[in-house]
């Protein structure tokens, strides 16, 4: 770790300093994750443009990106051209003192800018180094460039999403960024905490195909030993029953899940249909699941009769897991998410407060905490540069005069 730097920071990875020269999502949200526990990311920026994420979004008030500012939040922004040998010279300057450097380029880009594993651990001998691509470091795909679209559907998840007669979807997020952003994030600890035995940085290597594909349940023995493809199913889970979205009298829905037998038992007394829980059609786990279109239908037969406010209430009563589809502005109005500080709101220049997510999860005895959204382009360099580094006024008046920083 390193000490030096744990007073300016709270939160668990307090004495962790991150060097951040990846762009976009799948290296940058580990970044905001470790961000978000304490620990100080320095991001790396190109001088000329930034990360493109600066520009992205669906909506941009004000010419402002609405998702930058949360990905990038509690992040130092530095400047530097890692295409030059100053640049990448700055990389080595600053990871003398670095616990992670992180970053989610084309494999064989460090090491084409002399920024090996091998060269950088010769500086610093604990640096681990986190690495997130699309397909890995290793293997035939390895030197493609993979989005998280193609790792979603090579991971085998496209495939189950959507209506059965449709074709294949998206969840409509870059899930498989985030997906291996978190697995980066679990490989970072786990390198860290493997350090302290050890005394040695090493390589996590984080692939978007690999992150999706570990959350493919049972996927592969399904298909090898049952010979069972799994196929689209839209809003229901095959075998899985009631589990499922049911209509209201006052034109909303509400979602079911008592796919249990306890809990069946419990849903079927609150339907006044206690008999349903004996009959040997849905008696079962197993059994409901091979009568879920007959089932499905008898239960939305009983909800179309309540509005959805009082069905909900009823389900909750005799503790039955259920809850309304959410949008935005529920999300905003609900008053567990405010209970819970799940939507937080930071000061930002240009929009006076800016709501985002909170820090999860929540630790009892070192939270994390977001202290600013993502920072202007260079905001920090006198800071890292001089202060940190050393720099005198004529290397930064050279380096800012050749479109070094």
């Amino acid at each position: 770790m390193t000490p030096h730097h744990a007073t300016q920071n709270t939160g668990a990875l307090a004495d962790v300093r991150v060097i951040e020269l990846g762009q976009l999502l799948a290296g940058p949200y580990c970044g905001q994750l470790l961000g978000d526990q304490g620990a100080e990311v320095i991001k790396i920026e190109d001088p000329a443009t930034g990360d493109p994420m600066r520009e992205w979004g669906r909506e941009k008030p004000y010419g402002k990106s609405l998702w930058w500012p949360i990905v990038s939040r509690n992040k130092k922004s530095i400047t530097a051209n890692l295409r030059t040998p100053e640049g990448q010279q700055i990389v080595r300057d600053l990871i003398k003192d670095a616990d992670i450097l992180l970053e989610n380029f084309r494999p064989g880009t460090l090491e084409k800018w002399g920024l090996d594993y091998e060269s950088l651990t010769e500086i610093n001998p604990r640096l681990i180094l986190v690495r997130v691509s699309g397909f890995g470091q290793t293997g035939p795909y390895a030197p493609r460039a993979g989005y998280a679209s193609i790792g979603e559907a090579m991971g085998g998840l496209r495939y189950v999403v959507g209506d059965p007669d449709g074709p294949p979807s998206r969840t409509g997020i870059s899930l498989g960024d985030s997906l291996a952003a978190t697995f980066a994030t679990l490989g970072a600890l786990s390198a860290l905490h493997s350090r302290e035995r050890t005394g040695r940085g090493q390589i996590v290597d984080a692939s978007i195909y690999e992150s999706v594909f570990a959350y493919m349940e049972s996927l592969i023995p399904e298909w090898e030993i049952g010979n069972y493809q799994r196929e689209r199913t839209g809003p229901t889970l095959p075998n899985v029953a009631p589990s499922n979205v049911y209509p209201t009298s006052d034109g909303d829905s509400v979602l079911i899940a008592a796919n249990m037998d306890t809990v069946f038992r419990r849903l079927a007394v609150a339907m006044d249909k206690a008999e349903l829980a004996e009959d040997e059609r849905y008696a079962t786990h197993s059994a409901r699941g091979g009568n879920d279109k007959e089932l499905d239908q008898i239960i939305a037969d009983w909800t179309i009769n309540w509005t959805a406010e009082d069905l909900l209430a009823h389900l909750v009563e005799h503790g039955i897991p259920s809850g309304r589809v959410y949008t935005s502005k529920d999300i905003l109005a609900d008053p567990h998410f405010a209970a819970r500080d799940a939507i937080i709101r930071v000061p930002d220049k240009t929009f006076g407060e800016f709501p985002m997510q909170g820090v999860f999860p929540k630790l009892s005895d070192t939270p994390g905490e977001v202290k600013w959204v993502g920072p202007d382009l260079g905001q920090h360099n006198d800071e890292i540069y001089r202060e940190l580094l050393g720099y005198d006024d004529a290397q930064m008046s050279d380096y800012l005069g050749r479109g070094i920083i």
